[in-house]
């Protein structure tokens, strides 16, 4: 009997995953699409990264690794948290995983008993609701609005808390929408948290060195919540790892310790030379991560340029990541050719088979009116990308 159990039925494909696949479907039958829906920088990884990762097979580092990660990759992430963000962890205090996104689903299948509430801002990154799903939280959400940069408010927060909650997942710089979380947004979220104890903060940083508005920002830094905050990094974003599998926590031992307890039962410790490759990563040069910022900020300008020039679409200005997440509500309704435009699924629909150019809706992110276009991409598609956008949304009436 072909029959799949409860909690895989209830589960949601991931969106950005199958417009992905799609854009490549119609690209191997030789449609030229120009693909803004993939989630991962267009760089290739920097030299001296997979130098490190050719000597660490030399080397033999082919034997399985410690579940929780190897010591000095451990000790690298400490000194990394403590140089670039000002914060004392100990190497006890880190485990490694198999990207950030199996990090988070480690500590929710941690924490999380049937009933707990896990509180998501949306717009969120589409995975979050469905590995909540997967460790029987019940999802709250609270909807944020592009009238205040879509980031949540210390108000929605405390309206938000009951007796049930067991989490909060918080992401700066946010995917999908580049929002990032200032200093004082962040300490007044820590307050109305602090009284709260039951409450763990899962916070994804993994978007960390993609930042156009000066210093990162963590809400581990403040005393009050830092023992109950559980910080989400990797090698992905930053370091154009993302095929590398690398991710990690910094937290409290008693969640380091039931994390590794997990993962030595799903997976055990990460890829041996991505961990070895890592440790480069993290202490070496940044200068191509610099670069690469540097690049993103000036693709975000490309694409905002021309989105302004659009009648009827409204959009933030993405803090940092690599995304923009306009509001496209004004083209619902619309119709060409018989086609209707009911919503973001089927505006996404129409970009791609009819302008050639690949975006996720925006209802995968708990946002229904907008969709998530990627500028991780080269300056001459991304020009081209927007001429085809303003073309398609043109013939709509």
């Amino acid at each position: 009997m072909e029959q799949v159990s409860d909690r895989l039925a209830k589960l949601s494909a991931s969106a950005t995953i199958a417009m992905n696949q799609k854009s490549k479907d119609l690209q191997a039958e030789g449609i030229d699409v120009i693909n803004l829906s993939v989630g991962e920088p267009d760089f290739n990884t920097p030299d001296h990264i997979k130098q490190a990762a050719k000597k660490a097979i030399d080397d033999n580092y082919s034997f399985y690794p410690p579940v929780a990660g190897y010591p000095a990759l451990r000790q690298a992430i400490v000194d990394k948290l403590k140089k670039q963000n000002g914060l004392d962890y100990t190497p006890d205090q880190i485990t490694v995983s198999n990207g950030a996104k199996h990090s988070i689903v480690n500590v929710l299948l941690c924490i999380i008993n049937a009933g707990d509430e896990v509180i998501i801002p949306a717009p969120y990154w589409v995975s979050y609701a469905e590995q909540s799903k997967i460790a029987e939280g019940t999802n709250v959400i609270i909807d944020t609005g592009i009238e205040n940069d879509f980031k949540v408010t210390p108000e929605q927060l405390a309206q938000a808390i009951t007796p049930k909650t067991r989490a909060l997942l918080l992401c700066s710089p946010s995917n999908p929408t580049g929002s990032v979380y200032s200093k004082d947004e962040l300490e007044a979220l820590a307050n109305v948290l602090a009284p709260h104890e039951r409450i763990i903060i899962i916070s994804d940083e993994i978007y960390e060195h993609i930042n156009f508005v000066g210093k990162h920002e963590s809400i581990a830094q403040f005393p009050n919540v830092k023992d109950r905050v559980v910080l989400v990094n990797g090698v992905s974003k930053g370091y154009a790892m993302t095929g590398w599998r690398l991710g990690y926590i910094a937290a409290p031992v008693w969640i380091t310790k039931a994390v590794t307890k997990l993962q030595g039962q799903f997976t055990s410790g990460a890829t041996a030379v991505a961990q070895i490759a890592s440790i480069t990563a993290l202490t070496g040069d940044h200068g191509p991560t610099q670069e690469m910022n540097k690049a993103f900020k000036r693709r975000r300008d490309l694409v905002l340029g021309h989105l302004e020039t659009i009648d009827g679409v409204k959009c933030s200005v993405p803090g940092g990541a690599f995304y923009v997440f306009p509001d496209m509500s004004a083209y619902f309704g619309k119709s060409v050719e018989g086609r209707d435009i009911k919503d973001s699924g089927d505006l996404c629909m129409y970009l791609l088979e009819s302008g050639h150019i690949a975006t996720v809706p925006g209802a995968a992110f708990g946002a229904p009116d907008c969709i998530r276009i990627s500028f991780a991409n080269s300056d001459e598609n991304l020009v081209e990308a927007m001429k085809r956008l303003k073309n398609a949304l043109a013939r709509l009436s």
